[in-house]
């Protein structure tokens, strides 16, 4: 069962945290005094899939072309939407394939 205090108090930041880099890095500071659980849950849901955009931006454009940028630039905003959708239902949901690497790579934050 889920801390719904700890949902309801953490989901402004979680949702804060989808908006890119700078909202990731917003809810991240914001929540280093808090340290609720929800809202640090997506911000390493969200530091990862940062990260993935910015290598498909860099790394799949550079070797594959913007044809193959543009699939997986799609492929990322699909799991975007999964993530901001459980994030406003109050569910941890975890981005398809590398969510839970995030959550493992990025549990200090």
């Amino acid at each position: 069962m889920k801390n719904l205090t700890s949902v309801e108090e953490g989901k402004t930041l979680a949702i804060i945290s989808h908006f890119w880099l700078i909202g990731t890095v917003i809810a991240w500071i914001l929540n280093l005094k808090k340290q609720n659980e929800f809202t640090s849950f997506y911000v390493r849901q969200m530091l990862g899939w940062d990260l993935l955009v910015f290598l498909n931006g860099w790394l799949i454009y550079s070797f594959f072309g913007g044809f193959f940028k543009w699939i997986i630039g799609v492929i990322l905003f699909l799991f975007w939407i999964i993530s901001f959708i459980g994030c406003i239902s109050g569910d941890k949901k975890l981005i398809p394939v590398f969510g839970e690497h995030f959550q493992d790579w990025f549990k200090s934050l």
